[in-house]
């Protein structure tokens, strides 16, 4: 059994829609026990858990949001004796383009180490059924990639 985490942060609710439904394509996989959880409520024990991430947030100003960059501030020292090297990706609600997000993540992940294992998931604008199935196949090609031990 591999431990897969999804920590997000959402604002207008659209980054938690979109968390909620990769949860749901993690725990279509059996061999994987997924947990999901608010980047507030996340640390490095959490990390330690962790056989592989999902990173959710919105694009706020051009880059990651302050909650899940506050993440990011509290673990990526503590973290740096266990040099972590998991799989890792992402799912970005924007109403720019997303990449500011993107380019913030990645350069924050590989210090600690993380592998990025896909493209990101960005979604701009409002939440809808097809955006929503997206997340799903990305938490769970995910979470199979996980399993199989490709990641």
């Amino acid at each position: 059994m591999k431990n897969l985490l999804v920590i997000y942060h959402s604002q207008s609710g659209n980054t938690e829609k979109l968390a909620q439904a990769a949860l749901a394509g993690c725990q279509q996989e059996p061999d994987i026990d997924a947990r999901l959880q608010r980047a507030f409520d996340s640390g490095l024990d959490d990390l330690l858990w962790a056989d592989g991430l999902l990173f959710g947030t919105p694009e706020n100003f051009g880059t990651l949001c302050g909650a899940l960059k506050d993440f990011f501030d509290r673990t990526y020292y503590p973290a740096q004796p266990h040099e972590l090297n998991l799989p890792y990706g992402l799912f970005i609600s924007a109403e720019n383009d997303g990449t500011g997000a993107v380019r913030d993540i990645d350069r924050i992940a590989k210090g600690y180490p993380l592998r990025k294992i896909a493209e990101p998931l960005i979604v701009k604008g409002a939440i809808d059924k097809t955006h929503l199935q997206a997340a799903t196949e990305f938490g769970l090609s995910m979470a199979a990639g996980l399993a199989l031990g490709i990641f």
